[in-house]
């Protein structure tokens, strides 16, 4: 790589942003940040300290947040989940998410070659200059079966019906937001994953990739 790079991701939840962003961030050496797992971390912290918890609270959390705690399976519950779709709506955390989201995007660590982020307001508010965007979607019935069978993985007791209707109040706490809304800004490409398998959409974003990084004389 000539020059650092930036890739912006947005989507709904569970229609693959996550896979296709690490298999994107291994290829090129990019760094990884899933933004979405953030809230999840404060809802998860909320969770937890319901008595402490408010903005001083939070920005400690922010600011001494290790990447490697956003790993921690207890975020992947559907009621943090849930909660996390809710606090995502309060403008002052936002800004304090914004900010650590910002410091990733353009200052990664410098063995990377660039940085990528994924998340549901990352090619419209974050990351506004990205070197290529991409809108990842996927039917709504899909998504729920793909959160499904990874809850049923990590042995959650939770049916179909309960996650599909937890993607459902995800989608409209997010589309309709007042603050940062999911949205496609019109330079993002569309990807949609619901007849694709990982390899085919990774392949399929390489290809515009390769093409992008070539024609910026990147590559």
């Amino acid at each position: 790589m000539k020059k650092k790079i930036k890739i912006a991701i947005d989507s709904p939840a569970a229609a693959g942003a996550g896979t296709q962003a690490k298999l994107i961030a291994k290829n090129y050496n990019l760094f990884y940040l899933d933004t979405g797992k953030i809230y999840r971390f404060i809802a998860y912290e909320k969770i937890k300290n319901k008595k402490n918890f408010n903005y001083r609270f939070i920005k400690k959390k922010i600011k001494n947040l290790k990447i490697k705690k956003l790993q921690n399976k207890k975020l992947l519950s559907n009621k943090v989940a849930t909660e996390a779709s809710v606090i995502a709506q309060d403008i002052k955390i936002r800004k304090i998410v914004h900010s650590f989201q910002s410091k990733c995007a353009y200052f990664p660590p410098k063995k990377f070659n660039g940085s990528i982020l994924d998340g549901r307001d990352i090619a419209s508010v974050i990351v506004k200059d990205a070197t290529i965007k991409f809108f990842i979607t996927a039917s709504i019935r899909i998504r729920a079966l793909r959160r499904f069978k990874e809850l049923k993985t990590l042995k959650r007791k939770i049916t179909y019906a309960e996650v599909l209707k937890s993607i459902k109040k995800r989608d409209k706490n997010d589309y309709e937001r007042k603050y940062s809304p999911l949205k496609r800004t019109k330079d993002s490409i569309l990807i949609n994953t619901t007849n694709l398998t990982k390899r085919s959409c990774f392949l399929k974003i390489k290809k515009i990739i390769d093409k992008k990084l070539k024609l910026d004389g990147n590559l």
